[in-house]
């Protein structure tokens, strides 16, 4: 069957052409709902912008322009002429991890400016995004592009540092306020944020359609209570860190070499409240239509994972050492095929070496795995280094499409220099030639490349449950509203061995988790993924039957996304539709000992629902293990009364 590379429907285009004299004039460009406008002003030669909303200004941004290496494009310019026009239309996107169909509804100010090139906004009514477009004659050298935001107001910031240039963008976030945000600490990787100290209101900060062209980074100038921007530079000359990593041993004088006539990524800022961050979708808007004709072959799924639990499965029915060998995960693959799992990873070590694409251990059967994954409907995805693909890309997803692999989990890129973010899509690209689904682990963030590619199902970019106790509820409860407002992240969810902060002891032999029972079971359907993970043993599910039939059951994909309840960064409660099923689940720091919520079910259609229901147990906030599990009906009149203890959840399917 072929699928439609990206239907547009109810598609309205108004176009008004503004010719401006020679003195500077402002465009003034408004939300379709009117409440975000945004005036735009060449004065003194410089373009820049402000953003209000109910006409209070929230930000703005001055001195846009790009550098080259001979010149700035953008430091004496005029607006030469504006034309202004409305886009109403519906997105519907292969891998939906939040919303199946996309109202993409802007209104457009396309202006050519004198320096030739130009300028486009595209103002949402929960967004303000632009793009420049050049028009030069060869190829050229970018410096650097500008990227300098004032808020009105007092604000406080929420960023994730990167240690240097490179990162894998797994670090804890920090929180401050934008004034003792200085130069001299860590620059952020995207997306952060924004919050007004006032009220709830919260400005995101990323890029989508970020093709040939090096990732920008933010820092902050507290002096001046702004923040800007930078290039990651060009690696000139570089080697590998352990094999995996990278050392920069010598950066270009620039940070992006291209063609002269091209656009270039867009720059977004999503205006929202809490509820509102959680439910947009800008990257996806903002990226370039799919391009892959059939997409019919592209399966998100969960997938039983064997890294985080180090194998350790035990019991009666385990006469076998665990390991990276046959046994084991035929094992994983029979579990896997007893809940409906789509895919088992084989993580580090099922290869003979590092460098070693083609040939598994002398402990692993690798086509037998393979083939006894077909028989029970178990799809195979195999760990790999990024070099250890660049290094075989002519016929590494060649040989495993003959080999019947399902897919790749690539690990270790930590850049987002210009050649690495043309890696991310050759590599992608010849994966869908292959019909082979990707998760970039050690990555960047969601810009673009898996709306245009979308057997990308995940990357990672995360703090995750892989960093053990270093994975803590107070750090991941900003993940909803930052990572994962900007697409699918590889957390690695489902720990079956749970504790409060004071108690946790992790260990190899039996990994556990800081977050109650129902807080990690509520992960599933609050976090986003194509290739949500099972982080535990087959015999730590096996010992927790009511959970592991209830999480196998959670789907990756939604029909709809509806915030209930939410604090940026502190709690929320969300309710997503995936076809007739709903799934309600909440989660919240350690801040509070407790939290009480009511939550009507008015989403509900009418009639009577079976809801099974899991929620904190009496004593969580001690014992974390302690949940209890209800069934009961309910109707779109009734009102959840719910209690989440510190570092707690609950998590519910109505059916």
């Amino acid at each position: 069957m072929k699928h439609p590379k990206c239907l547009k429907v109810s598609i309205l285009l108004v176009a008004i052409l503004f010719t401006l004299n020679a003195n500077a004039k402002d465009v003034k460009v408004t939300s379709p709902d009117g409440r975000i406008s945004v005036l735009i002003s060449d004065a003194g030669g410089s373009l820049s912008y402000s953003a209000s909303l109910d006409g209070e200004k929230l930000f703005s941004q001055t001195g846009l322009m790009v550098k080259l290496q001979n010149k700035s494009i953008g430091a004496k310019t005029k607006i030469k002429s504006a034309k202004i026009s409305s886009v109403n239309e519906i997105l519907r996107l292969t891998v939906p991890v939040k919303q199946s169909n996309i109202t993409n509804c802007y209104t457009k100010a396309a202006l050519s400016m004198s320096e030739r090139y130009a300028i486009e906004f595209r103002v949402f009514n929960n967004a303000v995004a632009y793009r420049f477009i050049l028009n030069e004659k060869d190829s050229i050298n970018i410096v650097d592009e500008t990227f300098n935001l004032k808020p009105a107001d007092e604000m406080a910031v929420h960023f994730q540092p990167t240690g240097g240039w490179g990162s894998g963008s797994e670090s804890p976030y920090i929180s401050c306020m934008l004034k003792e945000w200085k130069y001299e600490h860590d620059m952020s990787v995207l997306p952060m944020a924004l919050s007004s100290t006032k009220r709830d209101l919260h400005l995101l900060i990323s890029e989508s359609d970020l093709r040939d062209y090096a990732g920008l980074y933010i820092k902050g100038n507290g002096d001046k209570d702004c923040l800007s921007g930078n290039l990651v530079p060009y690696y000139k000359k570089w080697e590998l860190f352990w094999d995996r990593g990278t050392v920069i041993k010598e950066l270009a004088p620039y940070a992006v070499r291209t063609i002269g006539k091209r656009s270039l990524p867009w720059r977004y800022v999503v205006i929202a409240d809490s509820k509102g961050i959680l439910e947009q979708t800008l990257t996806a808007q903002l990226a370039g239509k799919c391009e892959i004709d059939d997409t019919s072959w592209i399966k998100p799924g969960q997938v039983s994972w064997d890294w985080w639990n180090c194998k350790s499965i035990y019991g009666p029915d385990v006469n076998f050492k665990p390991g990276c060998n046959t046994e084991t995960y035929k094992y994983y693959i029979d579990f896997a095929a007893k809940y409906g799992i789509k895919y088992i990873i084989m993580d580090e070590g099922w290869a003979k070496g590092t460098f070693e694409p083609f040939e598994a251990n002398p402990n692993l059967d690798l086509h037998e795995c393979i083939r006894y994954g077909k028989q029970k409907g178990v799809g195979i995805i195999l760990w790999l280094t990024w070099i250890c693909v660049e290094r075989n890309l002519d016929k590494i997803f060649e040989t495993y499409e003959k080999w019947g692999v399902a897919g790749t989990k690539i690990d270790f890129m930590d850049r987002q220099d210009q050649w690495m973010i043309n890696w991310y899509e050759r590599t992608i690209k010849e994966a869908a030639k292959h019909h082979l689904v990707v998760d970039f682990h050690g990555a960047m963030k969601p810009a673009g490349l898996e709306i245009r590619y979308p057997n990308l199902l995940a990357y990672e970019g995360v703090r995750g449950l892989e960093q053990m106790s270093g994975c803590q509820p107070d750090n991941t409860l900003f993940i909803p509203f930052l990572r994962n407002a900007v697409g699918p992240a590889d957390f690695t969810p489902g720990a079956m061995i749970n504790t409060q902060p004071e108690y946790d002891k992790w260990s190899n032999q039996n990994p556990s988790a800081v977050g109650t029972r129902a807080y990690h079971m509520a992960l599933f359907t609050i976090l986003e993924t194509g290739t949500q993970m099972l982080a535990d043993s087959p015999t730590q599910y096996y010992k927790n039957p009511d959970c592991i039939d209830f999480l196998s059951k959670v789907p990756v994909t939604w029909d709809e996304t509806h915030a209930i309840e939410a604090k940026f960064g502190e709690y929320l409660i969300i309710a997503k539709r995936h076809g007739q099923k709903w799934f309600v689940a909440g989660i919240c720091n350690g801040k509070e000992k407790v939290r009480q919520f009511n939550v009507p079910l008015t989403f509900l259609a009418s009639g009577a629902h079976q809801m099974t229901i899991f929620t904190d147990g009496f004593n969580a906030g001690e014992q974390a293990m302690d949940y209890r599990r209800e069934v009961k009906s309910v109707t779109n009149t009734d009102v959840l009364n719910i209690k989440m203890v510190r570092n707690g959840g609950f998590t519910a399917v109505i059916e």
